[in-house]
């Protein structure tokens, strides 16, 4: 992908990549904790569907308010009270790709003056994964982007060899 890819480019581009590498992930292996005290590969497929949720409903919001103001979630709980580690494997990774697929459809859907307007009044201090100083305007745009990297930064962990 390009500097230049919109948001939406770059969440279609990780999902597709992934799919394959996801796919050949055994129910066993995605089952197993990588490591005491770590989320298995279920849990955190099932935190990116949380993330996805929780990222609609922002991405949604942000186009009808000034700010950029969000709601925070408790995302370990969230992963306890859902019990992704007792769902099937196949399930949740077909969850996971439509959701992002219909969250870059919305990403895709947003004016690019609504995209990059900035925003005053924002959380990204406390709620972007990459965050962003409370003094410092933030983006609409920016937002989306951190999002990707996030989607993306957890796809390595669920890559990375469990011990």
């Amino acid at each position: 992908m390009t500097p230049m890819s919109s948001p939406a480019e770059l969440l279609r581009h990780a999902v597709v990549s992934a799919m394959p590498a996801l796919d050949a992930i055994a129910e066993g292996d995605a089952t197993r904790a990588r490591a005491a005290g770590k989320w298995s590969r279920k849990e955190i497929i099932g935190h990116l569907i949380d993330s996805a949720s929780v990222n609609h409903e922002r991405f949604v919001r942000a186009q009808l308010t000034d700010d950029l103001i969000c709601l925070p979630y408790d995302q370990n709980a969230w992963v306890s009270v859902q019990r992704y580690h007792d769902a099937q494997w196949r399930q949740l990774v077909g969850l996971w790709a439509l959701f992002n697929e219909h969250l870059a459809r919305v990403m895709n859907a947003i004016p690019l003056e609504i995209q990059t307007r900035p925003r005053q009044r924002h959380n990204l201090d406390q709620v972007a994964f990459h965050a962003v100083p409370a003094t410092e305007p933030a983006t609409l745009e920016y937002f989306m982007r951190d999002y990707v990297a996030h989607l993306e930064h957890h796809l390595v962990q669920i890559f990375e060899q469990v011990t």
